[in-house]
């Protein structure tokens, strides 16, 4: 048995480097587990007069007889390691750890083609791998995005198939971009080389990053001798990363970028109640208007199956009624010659038209259907392509207001409803293809072509 004093003196010879420490009662069993950056300092200050006073540490620190200390390589190794070792021992003062309700845990879907990983206070209770309590909330999620940036795995929500090829048309977000996710929604990935990645974010997760490293420059060593020279440069970035963790940042000031993800089937059901419609919809197309002062305008007609973009059935067109920058004309335009072409092939009209813009874009949308109902554009054409049944709306860019017929005010959707993400998606992909169409025929103008 150790007098504080003694306790004290003890911690002085603690290192100033991460780990995790266990404090012991007068039997000699560990009643806490602790994570710190720096032993000697986190220890330390529990045998300060203030703890013992402090109602928070008061019970634990009459009780603590001992303490000792394990290593680790970094801060996040000592947050794994923390939150295993209260699994394993179910401490005194860690047991309303063990509400899952109340504390967190790291879930990975195993069952998913492409596993997500998420931080959760509610596990499901089947279908899924826990990894934890962990006693601090800010601690965890900066791991994952540390450990994310390695291993790329994926945090978003989506219902990927791989046997589904239209994932090769879903615009990665933003975690993409700046290399943080492999973007298994695009399919940029195969499913055994994400699985991969997954498993080996298990095992640094279990506490077997020091075998791990030994196998990828195994891995490496042998992709390199075999003139997979790609293979080996992502395994030596990998390696390099997990090798430099203690270096990644301070997990609980760690930054996340702002993502929304795009969740199809989420966006089609918010979709159907927005708007009130019978069904859920399964074709959506988006119309945008490109132009510099009224030159060179063009129009572009994206679609989207599913809430996933189509790509052969995107199409484009040269605006050649309109004289000036007037939006509202080339949108009327726009749309019959849209709906005009799908009477002649006689397909199924959407069952949205998402027009980019506000109640005067969406006016020209509606005008240009009613002339076309009329017969007065384009007599003969089938009276399917002018059905009830295709919801004209308008999304403008400046609020995010959409735009329907039937209400003189606009609908303010929440910032994160699945049902404008979705819209914002097909608003934004149209604005990127009329764009690109647009800058072509500059170019072209330009150099006289």
């Amino acid at each position: 048995m150790s007098s504080k004093k003694a306790l004290a003196e003890k911690v002085r010879s603690f290192p100033r480097s991460p780990g995790v420490y266990l404090m012991k009662d007068e039997a000699g069993r560990v009643i806490y587990v602790g994570k710190a950056k720096s032993l000697r300092a986190r220890v330390g200050s529990y045998f300060l007069k203030a703890a013992a006073q402090d109602q928070r540490t008061a019970k634990l620190v009459a009780e603590i007889r001992d303490v000792e200390y394990l290593e680790a390589e970094s801060e996040i190794d000592a947050l794994l390691l923390e939150a295993r070792l209260i699994k394993d021992i179910l401490p005194k003062f860690n047991r309303d750890l063990r509400d899952a309700k109340t504390f967190p845990y790291l879930e990975i879907f195993t069952h998913e083609d492409f596993p997500r990983v998420r931080f959760t206070r509610e596990p499901r209770r089947r279908g899924t791998k826990l990894y934890g309590p962990f006693g601090n909330p800010r601690g965890l999620r900066g791991a994952i995005q540390v450990l994310q940036k390695i291993f790329k795995f994926r945090t978003c929500n989506l219902d990927i198939d791989e046997n589904d090829p239209r994932w090769r048309w879903f615009r990665p977000c933003l975690l993409h971009s700046i290399e943080q996710c492999s973007a298994p929604c695009n399919l940029r990935i195969s499913r055994e080389d994400y699985r991969k990645d997954v498993r080996r974010l298990q095992r640094v997760l279990e506490g077997g990053k020091k075998t791990l490293l030994a196998e990828m420059n195994a891995e490496m060593a042998t992709a390199a001798a075999e003139l997979r020279f790609e293979e080996a440069a992502r395994l030596r970035d990998e390696i390099e990363m997990l090798e430099s963790l203690d270096q990644r940042g301070k997990l609980e000031t760690h930054v996340q970028p702002e993502v929304f993800p795009i969740d199809p089937k989420r966006g089609l059901a918010g979709l159907r109640k927005v708007l009130r419609l019978e069904k859920i919809p399964r074709a959506i197309e988006g119309i945008d208007i490109a132009h510099t002062a009224g030159t060179d305008t063009v129009a572009s007609v994206v679609q989207f199956i599913d809430g996933l973009p189509f790509r052969p059935g995107y199409r484009r067109m040269r605006i050649r009624g309109v004289s000036g920058p007037d939006d509202t004309a080339a949108i009327y335009e726009a749309v019959v010659r849209r709906f005009r072409r799908l009477g002649e092939e006689d397909e199924t009209p959407p069952d949205v038209l998402l027009i980019d813009g506000g109640r005067g874009q969406l006016n020209a949308a509606l005008s240009a259907i009613g002339g076309l109902s009329d017969g007065g554009a384009t007599a003969g054409l089938s009276s399917s392509v002018f059905s009830s049944r295709t919801k004209i709306i308008s999304l403008a860019k400046r609020e995010e207001l959409v735009f329907t017929p039937d209400a003189d005010e606009p609908l303010r959707l929440s910032r994160h409803s699945y049902a404008l993400r979705l819209l914002q998606y097909i608003r934004d992909e149209a604005h990127r293809f009329a764009q690109h169409y647009h800058h072509l025929l500059r170019k072209k103008s330009q150099l006289g072509e």
